[in-house]
């Protein structure tokens, strides 16, 4: 088995395998069965896909293992077969009981995340529309040859400023040891299964020396 890291544009090869690593990260397993994570985890993909203008995929042994997605806000058209994707993902989950259910807290974190922009008062020309590596592999710098791949792009695109939304359940301290700088913090509490679950919303913020 080889450890170097290949970097590649998004392939429809890809999906079975992000969607994979979407379900860990986010520990969608923990409130709702396989069934319903999974077509939490293809809603998910598929509504980054429809907003972004960069991919990279990570590749291990031809394997998938870790991917970022960037924005130029101003060059985003979502093309319609992603879109189209996108809809029909939303239907079979909607057709799913514990799928509505689930619905209901990535519409709850959605809603979060457009106040933390809102209360920046700033219009930024790039965002990085979703980033993960899959947790078997992280700790080999594999995340940060994406996010080193999504700043070269930001860079030729002539982006200097940037966003990202993450949380609790992520590294979201890797940001700052990238540079990044927290711009805002939400928190919200959460009844799973019976339990209470505390969680707090970032939004973070690149801004290149210029």
């Amino acid at each position: 088995m080889s450890n170097s890291v290949l970097l590649r544009e998004f392939q429809n090869q890809d999906r079975k395998a992000l969607e994979k690593i979407i379900s860990k990260t986010w520990n969608y397993e923990e409130f709702c069965g396989p069934k319903a994570a999974a077509k939490l985890a293809r809603v998910y993909l598929n509504s980054c896909l429809i907003q972004q203008t960069f991919t990279r995929v990570a590749l291990i042994d031809h394997v998938p293992v870790g991917i970022i997605m960037g924005k130029n806000t101003a060059a985003c058209k979502c093309p319609l077969p992603q879109k189209v994707r996108w809809l029909f993902s939303i239907v079979s989950l909607m057709l799913c009981k514990e799928g509505r259910k689930a619905s209901k807290l990535f519409k709850n974190v959605t809603q979060i995340d457009q106040a933390l922009l809102d209360s920046t008062g700033k219009t930024y020309p790039g965002e990085v529309a979703f980033f993960a590596v899959d947790e078997t592999h992280r700790g080999k710098g594999v995340g940060r040859q994406l996010f080193q791949s999504l700043l070269a792009y930001m860079e030729e695109e002539k982006l200097h400023e940037f966003y990202l939304f993450t949380d609790t359940s992520c590294n979201y301290q890797f940001y700052e040891h990238q540079g990044m700088k927290r711009r805002g913090r939400q928190d919200a509490a959460y009844t799973i299964k019976g339990r209470e679950v505390r969680m707090s919303y970032f939004l973070y913020e690149y801004a290149a020396r210029t």
